[in-house]
């Protein structure tokens, strides 16, 4: 142990687990989410919830599904119920060839890996490419699905500062060169361009191109995260990074925010060697993705107008985008926030002095939730910020929503201009702790 923290958490968990000393290093460092936290809390009806990343489905074409699986089932229900290929059954690589064009992309079927939603293919990248302490450069903030995962591998983030047009090229450049200097190993740059997870935000056309030729000169591998990319409110994405060096960035996708999240595909497009690499340790992970999802997903972008149920769901987040703004500008005028194009996402700046993370306890017991911006860090930060989710809630109910949080903020903004910002030495202790173990 290295120090008498490191022996008071040994000793805690030889107490707690019989089994604690045979876990594998890295399994210490694995942490419960804190958006997967407050699931508990935000299932109950009486809180409005602007927590979670949850699609809104309710317009998909339930009865169509429906005639869909009942025709699968009745004249392919062998091979729908078997084991396929575990780089993915290539009906459906071809489809996702034929999605990716939005993006400005011109694929090979034969280099995309279907996987267990765009999650596992981040866990395949990382087993592929990370060992301990090596280095991933990510945005700052980031998607804390992505930083569970490279913690899980051993890995550290490095963060990199962006703004309102994404991912700022020049302190990309000086990080690196600044690690290089220390002599730390750069395994890739982990980015969401296209209407961050959690800052909304997307990255300008002409940052693009400077960020990806950066990335080739530093022999820095790209892994381009895109659930969101068409989801934009009025047009379609810009070009991918992969578009521009498709040898040097792995794309991601989804079609949970797409489709629908409960068939859990997604897929890895990576240039041919790497691809070899995903499948081998996709192998080994699952055998196989579901054949069941796949056969559904590619019966539906075949046989039905996924497009136009994609500009269904542009107009209805549009609209909810719109409902939050809208509600910021009313109750929150002491807060600043980013402006989304797309996706799912507003990330709000608190008054000085105010802190995310202590706060949400008092918001819960006001009804409304929140995750606060430390979950989007690796190393701490994001206590002034928080990100308020408008996919999921009704236009009504995320006004409602902001409005019970104005009240909230608004109480603790005058307890720090009372007491300063240490508000938890002046409150009983009850009103600060945190929610019960059964209600987070």
């Amino acid at each position: 142990m290295s120090d008498s923290s490191d022996m008071r958490d040994h000793l805690e968990g030889n107490r707690l687990d019989p089994w604690f000393d045979a876990y594998a290093t890295r399994a210490h460092g694995l942490r419960t989410s804190e958006i997967r936290a407050l699931f508990a809390v935000v299932s109950r009806p009486e809180v409005v919830s602007l927590a979670g990343g949850m699609p809104n489905i309710k317009d998909l074409p339930l009865e169509d599904l429906a005639e869909s699986a009942r025709h699968l089932v009745r004249h392919h229900g062998a091979q729908l119920m078997q084991y396929g290929s575990g780089q993915g059954w290539e009906p459906l690589r071809q489809r996702i060839v034929e999605v990716m064009t939005y993006d400005g992309i011109a694929a090979d079927p034969d280099d995309v890996v279907v996987t267990t939603g765009s999650q596992q293919a981040l866990d395949l990248v990382s087993e592929v490419f990370l060992e301990r302490g090596d280095v991933i450069l990510a945005e700052a903030p980031s998607y804390v699905g992505a930083l569970g995962t490279f913690r899980a591998y051993e890995g550290e983030v490095i963060h990199v500062d962006m703004d309102d047009e994404g991912l700022i090229p020049e302190a990309l450049e000086e990080t690196i060169r600044r690690l290089r200097r220390e002599n730390r190993r750069i395994k890739f740059l982990y980015t969401v361009p296209n209407f961050h997870n959690p800052a909304g935000v997307t990255l300008s056309n002409e940052r693009r191109a400077k960020i990806v030729e950066i990335c080739a000169r530093e022999h820095v591998l790209i892994i381009e995260d895109n659930p969101y990319g068409l989801l934009g409110f009025d047009s379609d994405p810009l070009p991918a990074l992969q578009s521009l060096n498709p040898e040097g960035v792995v794309y991601l996708g989804s079609f949970s925010k797409m489709f629908a999240p409960g068939f859990r595909i997604g897929w890895a497009l990576a240039p041919h060697a790497i691809r070899e690499k995903l499948v081998l340790a996709s192998e080994s992970a699952i055998l196989c993705p579901s054949m069941v999802g796949q056969m559904a997903i590619d019966d539906y972008l075949s046989n039905y107008d996924w497009y136009s149920q994609v500009k269904v769901y542009r107009q209805m987040y549009r609209e909810r985008a719109n409902a939050m703004l809208g509600a910021l500008e009313e109750f929150l005028p002491q807060c600043t926030w980013t402006k989304p194009q797309g996706g799912f996402y507003t990330w709000v700046t608190l008054p000085e002095g105010l802190d995310a993370k202590a706060m949400l306890p008092r918001a819960i017991t006001g009804l409304v939730a929140y995750v606060s911006g430390t979950a989007f860090y690796a190393d701490g930060r994001g206590g002034n910020h928080m990100r308020l989710s408008f996919c999921y809630p009704p236009p009504e109910e995320i006004r409602e929503g902001v409005k019970r949080l104005s009240r909230v903020i608004s109480a603790e903004k005058e307890l720090v201009d009372m007491f300063g910002t240490n508000v938890r030495t002046h409150l009983p202790e009850d009103s600060v702790s945190s929610p019960a173990p059964d209600q987070v």
